[in-house]
């Protein structure tokens, strides 16, 4: 028996939201009643040190929903989920940068959006941009680069980030194919590191390849939670998909 502590814990956590007003009846003595949807219902689990998690399900399963929670973003209606640690999150990469400043400005912004400390970012400032492959146009406002420059920036920098946590919502699926097997490459060195990882992807076969267990969404409740094999093999039945 374990008496490792877990790094997270979540205890029936559930997220409603209202989406407007529904009429019932007619139009002249009808009531107005809110529409509720639930985009988690009560949902539990514990993640130990070192775990890499994958969060598998349909679009609209309430994947991301789930690591907004994890990472701060939006509070839950009802439940908890308590931290214990650093946590860094990547869920919409490039939404921290500023098209008027330079690369090398939106390096430190955005740095400091995901909880990079200034002078841990100086440190890493150089293996950040090398990584990225755009040192020639560092001076330049991320205005001017491609949509795949930015994602290439702005991966870079969170990839440097050194949480104990750390959140992942499709983050190998940007840029071209040598930046994606970069991106695959780096995700492998940081879970070597021994950091917690939850990492969410369409992707079944970076799930299998980089988790040791998943976690299956259906529908805001969680249907199961076991080996990734096992997971990912139910997920692909339910959805009709073949492996």
């Amino acid at each position: 028996m374990s008496l490792m502590r877990p790094i997270v814990e979540v205890r029936n956590l559930s997220k409603s939201y209202h989406i407007g007003k529904i009429t019932q009846g007619d139009e002249h003595g009808g009531e107005q009643s809110d529409k509720v949807i639930w985009a988690l219902k009560d949902v539990s689990f514990e993640v130990f040190p070192g775990e890499v998690v994958g969060i598998v399900g349909r679009n609209g399963a309430g994947k991301s929903t789930l690591l907004k929670i994890l990472s701060r973003i939006v509070r839950p209606t009802a439940g908890e989920a308590d931290i214990y640690g650093r946590l860094g999150s990547l869920l919409e990469i490039g939404t921290g940068f500023h098209p008027d400043l330079t690369g090398r400005e939106n390096v430190y912004l955005n740095g400091a959006i995901i909880g990079m400390g200034r002078e841990e970012i100086r440190r890493k400032f150089d293996e950040i941009v090398a990584f990225s492959e755009v040192e020639e146009f560092l001076d330049t406002p991320v205005k001017h680069y491609s949509s795949g420059m930015q994602v290439r920036l702005a991966f870079s920098v969170a990839a440097h980030f050194e949480p104990e946590i750390l959140v992942l919502d499709e983050v190998l699926a940007v840029g071209d194919a040598p930046f994606r097997q970069k991106c695959f490459r780096k995700m492998q060195d940081v879970i070597r590191e021994g950091r917690t990882i939850f990492f969410v992807s369409h992707d079944s076969s970076s799930v299998l390849n980089l988790c040791g267990r998943a976690l299956l969404i259906q529908s805001g409740r969680l249907t199961d939670d076991g080996p990734a094999e096992t997971v990912v093999k139910r997920y692909l039945d339910v959805a009709g998909v073949s492996n």
